[in-house]
């Protein structure tokens, strides 16, 4: 598939190395399910925006033909093409973000968003490239942090943001990513939100969304 725009170079090398250490101890305190609930059911073409180190390849359902796996940070990427070797499915890694997919228009089954619209540059362009990149009645699929519903709890979100996405790579805790989702013509056809972890002292990053929405046809 050719290579539609070049994309813009990003470059996290420190929170990249802490990011493949502290992603890999979540996904053994329950990430991992959050991972196989949220690719449940897919098949065919899938692009995957913001692959990070590559956690959810093990996670594909049998019936993906093919996922194209997007990643920017090129330590990450390095690593993601390490797990794609040994992935059920075959995955293809490339370079590229998620508000400049590389990618042709209407050529995917369904698209994967997983804890990366928080820290992308634009929401709205990087849901409207993803809605490009897919077919008409094409699924997204999306685990995500989000806003909390709790207005104490998301004054807290937002002050944290004055900080948070300088420490973890551009990400935010404020973001309304569902409203968003919706917001980019989406239908949301099921979602679940939860806290994780779900600790007394409550933490800015700990609300997220598991959720399957539509690109209508």
């Amino acid at each position: 598939m050719p290579m539609r725009r070049r994309a813009d170079p990003v470059r996290h090398p420190v929170f990249a190395r802490c990011y493949d250490k502290l992603s890999r101890g979540a996904e053994r305190q329950g990430a991992g399910d959050h991972r196989r609930e949220a690719l449940a059911g897919l098949s065919g073409r899938v692009v995957e925006v913001g692959a990070g180190n590559g956690l959810n390849f093990a996670y594909y359902p049998p019936e993906v033909t093919e996922v194209v796996a997007v990643e920017p940070e090129a330590h990450l990427r390095g690593i993601a093409e390490r797990a794609a070797t040994s992935a059920n499915v075959a995955v293809r890694v490339v370079d590229g973000t998620a508000e400049r997919l590389p990618l042709d228009s209407a050529a995917f089954d369904a698209g994967v968003a997983s804890l990366v619209l928080c820290s992308v540059a634009d929401q709205r362009q990087a849901l409207g490239e993803l809605s490009r990149v897919l077919r008409p009645g094409g699924q997204l699929r999306f685990y995500e942090h989000v806003r909390s519903a709790d207005p104490r709890q998301a004054r807290m979100q937002r002050a944290a943001d004055l900080v948070w996405p300088r420490l973890a790579g551009g990400c935010h805790t404020s973001h309304d990513t569902v409203a968003a989702i919706r917001a980019a013509g989406f239908w949301i056809e099921a979602v679940r939100v939860f806290r994780f972890p779900d600790t007394k002292v409550f933490i800015p990053a700990s609300p997220h969304a598991i959720g399957r929405a539509i690109k209508p046809g």
